[in-house]
């Protein structure tokens, strides 16, 4: 009973370490009117500070993980928060543009590592049959990284500067780090249940990382300039516009918390209802989303949706990951944030050139084109599998044209 106490407790404090990671990875961008003027740039270099920040991550993830690999994991994974809030601290304290980039940089190199690491350990402390659930569970610190992290922050920042908000997250993440060092049990990867995948399948896996990187471009492209797609084209007041936001988050959340009584006995068949439904509420925005009634509940869904399909593609992909699950949650770490960067990029020039109506169209093709990717990836398999079978064939071994004819025999080819 103590250990499984602790085993809660210590899944809570991983829970509250993605939320310090998602919620820093971004907090630059509710910050931008802050910080461009106070360190004397433009508003565009101060949003380097979360491109260069995902870049890094896409470069460093895997090979540092690998390097890593025979690290134990409490103080790997303490460690890697320890260097997060000290270099967030020095973030805080920057007087210069190019101190601040250079300690986002820095905390980059640890994101990677963390997120290859922190599934694989969670997992290891639960059940086999449980792992959908757990992996939902610390997904929920993910998603309130947006909906509650970035919106504190930002209003942090504008009540007592930029540096304050940076300060708050470095406390938590000193804290975050002590609790998960005195709560991780220590182990190395080779003691872990969670190190290997239960049907590892290198096709399945590398189908699914496509399939990852069209989902997240298309949802991170829309939801990137949402505020200015629900201001343009849907006509709310900019007052309106945290509240909306709130709604798109909080169900985010529910949605990850609900995914996690069905993950594990629906794993691949959850990630394509929630690609569909990701899918629908892109197309409708496209296509109703002038009506304010309408607009409502299609952001409900799709922050639903791109929440819960987080957790459900980490859980799929740990459980095909063709050698370790930690150098496949870091592959999919370099997915993720390749996604979001091509996402940001193609919002951007549709923004300037197609106006902002037509991103959520574009989201919802590359989503559609994701579940076209993965279903059919599946169905091709199936058709496989079923012509083997029907190449079973019978085989009857004779000895003389008067010889006794022996029982037949099957033989798979």
């Amino acid at each position: 009973m103590a250990h499984q106490r602790r085993a809660v407790y210590a899944l809570a404090a991983l829970s509250a370490a993605t939320f310090c990671y998602v919620t820093t990875e971004v907090l630059p961008i509710g910050l931008l009117t802050l910080i461009a003027p106070d360190l004397g740039r433009s508003r565009s270099e101060a949003g380097l500070l979360v491109t260069g920040y995902a870049v890094v991550v896409m470069i460093v993830a895997l090979p540092l993980t690998r390097i890593t690999r025979r690290v134990p994991r409490r103080p790997l994974l303490a460690g890697a928060l320890g260097v997060f809030a000290a270099a967030t601290t020095v973030s805080a304290f920057a007087t210069s543009y190019e101190v601040l980039l250079a300690a986002r940089l820095v905390s980059a190199t640890t994101n990677g590592v963390f997120w290859a690491v922190v599934f694989p350990v969670a997992i290891s402390m639960f059940p086999a049959n449980i792992r959908g659930r757990i992996v939902a569970r610390l997904s929920i610190g993910n998603a309130l990284g947006p909906v509650l992290g970035v919106p504190l922050s930002t209003w942090l920042g504008g009540q007592a500067g930029w540096r304050a908000a940076f300060v708050a997250m470095a406390i938590f993440g000193f804290v975050t780090c002590v609790a998960v060092a005195l709560l991780l049990p220590n182990v190395t990867p080779q003691q872990t249940a969670g190190d290997i995948g239960p049907m590892p399948d290198r096709h399945r896996f590398v189908v699914l990382l496509l399939a990852t990187i069209l989902a997240v471009t298309g949802a991170m492209g829309a939801f990137t300039y949402m505020t200015v797609f629900l201001l343009d084209v849907s006509g709310f007041a900019a007052a309106s516009l945290g509240l909306l936001l709130f709604v798109q988050g909080s169900f985010g959340v529910a949605g990850t918390w609900a995914v996690g009584r069905v993950l594990d006995r629906f794993p691949l068949g959850v990630v394509l209802v929630l690609l569909g439904l990701l899918t629908a509420a892109m197309l409708g925005l496209y296509g109703v989303g002038a009506s304010k009634a309408l607009t409502i509940p299609l952001l409900a869904v799709a922050g639903m949706s791109f929440s819960s399909l987080i957790a459900g593609i980490q859980h799929r992909v740990m459980q095909v990951a063709p050698s370790t699950t930690d150098m496949a949650s870091a592959s999919l770490s370099v997915a993720f944030n390749f996604g979001l960067a091509a996402g940001s990029f193609i919002g951007a020039g549709l923004l300037a050139t197609a106006g902002v109506r037509v991103i959520p169209l574009v989201g919802g093709l590359l989503t559609a084109a994701a579940i076209a990717l993965l279903a059919g990836h599946e169905l091709s398999r199936k058709r496989r599998e079923h012509h083997t079978d029907r190449g079973t064939w019978a085989v009857r071994p004779t000895h003389g044209r008067d010889a006794e004819e022996p029982p037949v025999t099957s033989v798979r080819t």
